[in-house]
C-alpha cells in the first residue's frame, strides 16, 4: 500500500504522544513539518539546528520507536531545517541504528569550486543561515547607521559607497545576523548575483587545502565568480601572511570588477594587529560602521520580538527580570530565550522569576566570560596535556579524558551549538560530544575522586575572566 508522508508522520505522532507529555509534545513535536517519503525514508522539516540537536539528545529513542512501528524495521529519518544552517542543509538519522550518532556531516564544506576547469560561472551554495533577515533584525541607536548602510547595499551591491562595509563590535552584537541579512536579501531578489558566505576560519582552511593540493590559482579564480563575498571574523586573519597576501588579491579584483565585499571584526580596522598595512588600508576604503550595546528600551523590543518569535510570551515582571540582567548582549538573550523554553517544556514549570534567575545565572555564568579556548586551556593545564592534543586522534587516556571533559564544560556552561563545540575540537561530529558528555556524566555517578576533580576545574573556570 502506498502511504503519503502525512500519514506516516501522524502515525508516528500517535506513538511519541503516547510516550511523552503534552507540553513536550507541543514544544518538540507539532512544529515538525513532513515533506517527503521516499521508500524507507521519511524527511522532516525542523525549524532549525538547535531543534534537531535537542531531539537527537532527548527524543531519539521515542522518535526510533515510532517510524519503526509505523514505516518498518528498515525505516529511516532525515532532517531538514526550515532556517538553513549556514554550514549543512540536511541531516540523516538512521533510527535503525543503536548508535546515537549520525550521519558524517559530509556537506559542511563549500562545494570543490576546482573539478571544472576553465568554467566561466559556477552555481555556489551561498552558505547562509536564512534566519538572519532584515524583517526580524531590530533596529534602534545602537545600530541605525550600520543597518541603513546593509539595506542600501542589499539594493545595489557594489554600486554604493559603502564597499567593503565594515561591521565591528564586541561579540554577541548582531555583527553576522547583519552581514548574512544583505546576502539573504540580495539572493532573494537578485537573482543574477552569486553570494557566498564564509568565515576566516573555513576561508583560511580552503587556503591551506589549495596550497597542499597545488591549486591556489583554481581557489583564486573560484572566489573571482562572486558578486557578494561576506567574510566574518576577519581579525582572525591576523598573523596568516600567506592567507592575507591570497585575500589581498581577491579583494583587488572583487573591487575592481564593482563586486561587493562585507567584512565583520570584533574591532574596528586601525586596532587590528598583525594585519598587513595595505589591507587595513583597504578596509577603509568604503563604510566602517560600528555595531554598539543596545540600551534598555531596544533590549526589551529584542526580547518581545524573539519571545513572539518562538511562540511564547513572557510576564512583566520577567521581561524586566531579564533585560536588567542581561548586559546588553543579544547573543545572551537569544540562548536566555532558547533556554527558558528548554527548563519549561522538560519541568512542566510556567516561566517565572526563580526559573529566570536560574537560566539567567547559568547562561551569563554571574558575570564570567567562559569560552571555549578558556575551557580548554583549564582542563589541558589540569591534565598536563598541550592544547592542541584536544584537537588531535590521538586515544592516550590522559588526553581522551580532558578532551570528554572539556566537551562537557562546553555543553553545560557556553551557548555553543553540539556542532559548533565538534568543530573547535578538530572537526568531530555532534555526536562525538553527546558521546563525551555522556561518558562524563556516568564517571561523575561513579567515581568520587573524579567528581572532586570536575568540581575543582569548575571553580577554576568560574573564575572572572577577559573575553577573548
Amino acid at each position: 500500500m502506498v502511504q503519503d508522508c502525512n500519514a506516516v508522520w501522524n502515525g508516528c505522532l500517535n506513538v511519541i504522544r503516547e510516550e511523552i507529555s503534552e507540553q513536550s509534545y507541543k514544544t518538540w513535536f507539532e512544529p515538525i513539518r513532513p515533506i517527503r517519503l521516499q521508500e524507507d525514508t521519511l524527511t522532516l522539516q525542523v525549524p532549525n539546528r538547535f531543534f534537531f540537536e535537542w531531539l537527537e539528545e532527548h527524543y531519539l529513542p521515542v522518535l526510533r520507536k515510532s517510524i519503526r512501528q509505523t514505516l518498518g524495521p528498515k525505516a529511516n529519518l532525515e532532517y531538514n531545517f526550515i532556517k538553513d544552517d549556514p554550514w549543512q542543509k540536511g541531516v540523516k538519522r538512521p533510527p535503525s541504528s543503536s548508535n546515537a550518532a549520525a550521519t558524517k556531516d559530509n556537506e559542511q564544506d563549500i562545494r570543490n569550486p576546482f573539478v571544472i576547469p576553465g568554467i566561466k560561472r559556477l552555481k555556489i551554495d551561498p552558505q547562509l543561515n536564512t534566519t538572519y533577515t532584515f524583517e526580524n533584525l531590530i533596529v534602534g541607536d545602537c545600530n541605525r547607521l550600520a543597518c541603513s548602510a546593509a539595506e542600501a547595499i542589499s539594493k545595489n551591491p557594489g554600486g554604493t559607497a559603502f564597499n567593503p562595509l565594515f561591521l565591528f563590535g564586541d561579540v554577541g552584537l548582531g555583527k553576522t545576523h547583519l552581514a548574512q541579512a544583505i546576502g539573504n536579501a540580495v539572493v532573494k531578489h537578485r537573482e543574477d548575483k552569486t553570494v557566498l558566505y564564509v568565515s576566516s576560519e573555513k576561508f583560511t582552511n580552503q587556503i591551506i587545502e589549495a596550497i597542499k593540493n597545488n591549486a591556489v590559482g583554481d581557489f583564486t579564480n573560484f572566489y573571482q565568480l562572486v558578486n557578494v563575498l561576506i567574510i566574518d571574523d576577519i581579525q582572525f586573519l591576523a598573523g596568516k601572511q600567506k592567507t592575507q597576501e591570497i585575500f589581498f588579491h581577491i579583494f583587488n579584483q572583487l573591487h575592481q570588477s564593482g563586486n561587493q565585499i562585507v567584512l565583520t571584526s570584533d574591532r574596528p580596522p586601525k586596532d587590528l594587529q598583525g594585519m598587513e598595512e595595505r589591507l587595513i588600508s583597504r578596509f577603509k576604503w568604503g563604510l566602517s560602521a560600528d555595531l554598539q550595546a543596545p540600551d534598555y528600551e531596544t533590549m526589551m523590543a529584542i526580547l518581545d520580538h524573539k519571545s513572539s518569535a518562538a511562540g511564547i510570551s513572557f510576564t512583566p515582571e520577567v521581561k524586566h527580570y531579564i533585560c536588567d540582567n542581561i548586559r546588553h548582549n543579544i547573543r545572551e538573550l537569544e540562548g536566555v530565550i532558547i533556554n527558558l523554553i528548554a527548563h519549561a517544556s522538560l519541568t512542566r514549570k510556567a516561566i517565572d522569576i526563580e526559573l529566570a534567575q536560574k537560566v539567567i545565572h547559568n547562561v551569563v555564568n554571574a558575570g564570567a566570560v567562559i569560552t571555549l579556548d578558556h575551557i580548554k586551556k583549564c582542563v589541558a593545564d589540569y591534565y598536563e596535556v598541550p592544547i592542541d592534543k584536544l584537537k588531535s586522534q590521538t586515544r592516550k587516556r590522559n588526553v581522551v579524558l580532558a578532551r570528554q571533559l572539556s566537551m562537557y564544560f562546553a555543553k553545560n556552561i557556553t551557548n555553543h551549538s553540539l556542532k559548533a563545540i565538534g568543530d573547535s575540537f578538530g572537526g568531530r561530529d555532534h555526536s562525538t560530544v553527546i558521546y563525551s558528555v555522556r561518558a562524563v556524566n556516568d564517571m561523575l555517578d561513579t567515581d568520587a575522586e573524579f567528581k572532586r576533580t570536575v568540581k575543582d576545574i569548575e571553580k577554576k573556570l568560574r573564575q572572572p575572566v577577559t573575553a577573548v
